[in-house]
C-alpha cells in the first residue's frame, strides 16, 4: 500500500523517501556540529569509506567488501572515542527544550510547556559589565537557559544569591578570592563563582584571545548557555553563543542582545 513507484528492477515506497529525508537531515546536523573543526575531515573520510564499501559490495567484490566491512564495524568503537566531544554536543542539542518544543508542537500535547526560562534581571548584569569595562576588570559571566550546568556549578563555590551588580563587581575584583573562573547565573540567581569551564576545541579559534574567551566559547559549544566576557587587557565586552564569539559590544548592544535572548 506504500508503493509509489514500481518498475521492472526498482521498487520505491513512501517509507523509502522518508528514510532518505531523515538521513539527509541527520547528516546535515552532524555537518553543522563538526563544521569549523578538524573532525570534519575525519567525517568526510568516513563517508567516503562507507560509499566505497557499499560500491564494492554492489559489484560483488567479496574479498575487498569483507575487509572494508570488518574495518568499519571495528572502527565504530574507535570513532566513539575520537568524536567524544562532538557526540556530547549532539546529545546536549537533542536534550534542549528548544528541540523538544519543536517536536511537541506537532503533537496533541503541544501546548504543554516542559520547562520555562526564568525572567532574567538584565540591568544589574549590564551595569556591572559597564563598570568593569571602565576599570579593565576581567570577568566571565555564564547565563543558563534550559541546561542548568549543574556539573559546572559543582566545580565552584556555591553562592545562591539574587543578582546584584555590586556583588558581581566584588566577585571579579582582582583581589577577590573568587575572581578566577566564572560565575554561573541560573533562574535569576548567582548559583556559584570560581567555576571551571571547558575550553573550546575549535582549532580555528583566534589565537590572540585569552583563556576567558576560550572558556566562553567552550561552554557555549557544549550547552545553550550565553557567556559574557569582559577583557582584562582591553576592557572590551564580548559574548559567546553556540561556540561563536561576538566581540567589542557597547553596554547598549549587550542589553539589546540579552533582552532578545531572554524575552518572555
Amino acid at each position: 500500500m506504500f508503493d509509489i513507484l514500481t518498475t521492472g528492477f526498482i521498487n520505491i515506497r513512501l517509507l523509502d523517501i522518508i528514510d532518505i529525508i531523515l538521513v539527509a537531515i541527520l547528516l546535515y546536523q552532524i555537518y553543522n556540529l563538526l563544521k569549523g573543526t578538524s573532525a570534519i575531515n575525519i567525517f568526510i573520510g568516513i563517508l567516503a569509506l562507507i560509499l566505497i564499501w557499499r560500491l564494492v559490495s554492489a559489484l560483488e567484490m567479496e574479498l575487498l567488501s569483507k575487509i572494508l566491512g570488518g574495518f568499519i564495524s571495528v572502527g565504530f568503537i574507535a570513532l566513539i572515542i575520537v568524536f567524544q566531544p562532538e557526540i556530547r554536543r549532539f546529545l546536549l542539542l537533542l536534550g534542549t527544550a528548544n528541540v523538544i518544543n519543536q517536536l511537541q508542537s506537532t503533537l496533541f500535547f503541544g501546548k504543554i510547556k516542559l520547562s520555562e526560562t526564568q525572567k532574567l534581571s538584565i540591568d544589574p548584569i549590564v551595569n556591572a559589565c559597564e563598570e568593569m569595562s571602565k576599570t579593565n576588570t576581567g570577568a566571565l559571566i555564564i547565563l543558563t537557559k534550559k541546561n542548568k550546568l549543574q556539573q559546572l556549578i559543582d566545580t565552584g563555590e556555591k553562592i545562591e544569591s539574587l543578582i546584584s551588580g555590586v556583588l558581581i563587581e566584588n566577585i571579579f575584583y582582582k583581589n577577590s578570592p573568587l575572581h578566577d573562573g566564572a560565575i554561573i547565573i541560573h533562574k535569576n540567581k548567582i548559583r556559584a563563582a570560581r567555576c571551571v569551564l571547558p575550553i573550546t576545541k575549535n582549532e580555528n579559534f583566534p589565537p590572540d584571545y585569552g583563556l576567558r574567551h576560550r572558556a566562553a566559547a567552550g561552554v557555549s559549544e557544549q550547552s545553550d548557555a550565553i557567556a559574557i566576557i569582559v577583557s582584562e587587557q582591553t576592557g572590551k565586552i564580548s559574548y559567546a553563543k553556540g561556540g561563536s564569539l561576538h566581540i567589542h559590544l557597547t553596554p547598549v548592544q549587550l542589553k539589546k542582545f540579552l533582552l532578545d535572548e531572554y524575552k518572555e
